[in-house]
């Protein structure tokens, strides 16, 4: 539909420092575009981060909480200026229809970027995926309309809190694992802190962020 637009697809970025390398060339005029839903944490949540990042750090002392919470809904692709406000019309088309809706997200679990550069600890959503299903899907028809790479498939939507760099998945699992979902299992009120609210989807490109409040 938009055969002049090549597409690069990039690795997903949570943070622009702590040592980590560009994971696509620095072009003039290429801006790296994300969807996500946003989540903005709240005091207890922020809390129960400090604990596990507290125990955590004692299997891994490098890892670093991340500086804003998101489900993401797309890969982080390349976009060029011009692009960027048709793709953006798309995206409100296409998100129009959604209603806002609640997500829990309570399983911690451990991810790896596609180049094992850099390692993630998250809590996987429990309930509440196939509204992220029909979000990333709506989405994946736009990224397909402008020759952008899609979706994961099989994806486990996640809000990350923590990454460190290089490949330690080895140590955050088994044991560090167990121990974290037993600090987010007793955490008082972790049933109800857990429940996230979907209420609107954010395309981030570049520095500029559009916001689609659903309905």
């Amino acid at each position: 539909l938009f055969p002049g637009l090549e597409a690069e697809a990039v690795v997903d970025d949570s943070s622009k420092h702590g040592g980590r390398l560009r994971s696509f060339p620095h072009e003039r005029g290429n801006w790296a575009t994300h969807v996500y839903v946003p989540y903005e944490a709240q005091e207890d949540f922020l809390d129960l981060l400090q604990l596990l990042l507290q125990h955590a750090r004692t299997y891994v002392p490098s890892l670093t909480a991340v500086s804003e919470f998101h489900i993401s809904l797309s890969q982080v692709v390349v976009l060029r200026y011009h692009w960027i406000n048709p793709f953006v019309q798309s995206l409100k088309e296409h998100l129009a229809t959604f209603h806002r809706f609640i997500c829990r997200a309570d399983h911690l679990k451990v991810y790896t970027n596609e180049a094992k550069t850099r390692t993630f600890v998250g809590l996987e959503v429990s309930s509440g995926s196939s509204q992220f299903s029909d979000l990333v899907s709506e989405v994946d028809r736009v990224m397909e309309d402008f020759n952008l790479t899609p979706f994961y498939e099989n994806p486990s939507f996640h809000l990350s809190l923590a990454w460190c760099v290089g490949n330690l998945s080895k140590e955050l699992r088994g044991r560090c694992l167990q121990e974290l979902q037993e600090i987010v299992d007793g955490f008082e009120d972790s049933a109800f802190l857990l429940r996230l609210p979907g209420t609107e989807v954010r395309c981030k490109s570049g520095k500029k962020v559009f916001s689609f409040p659903l309905r």
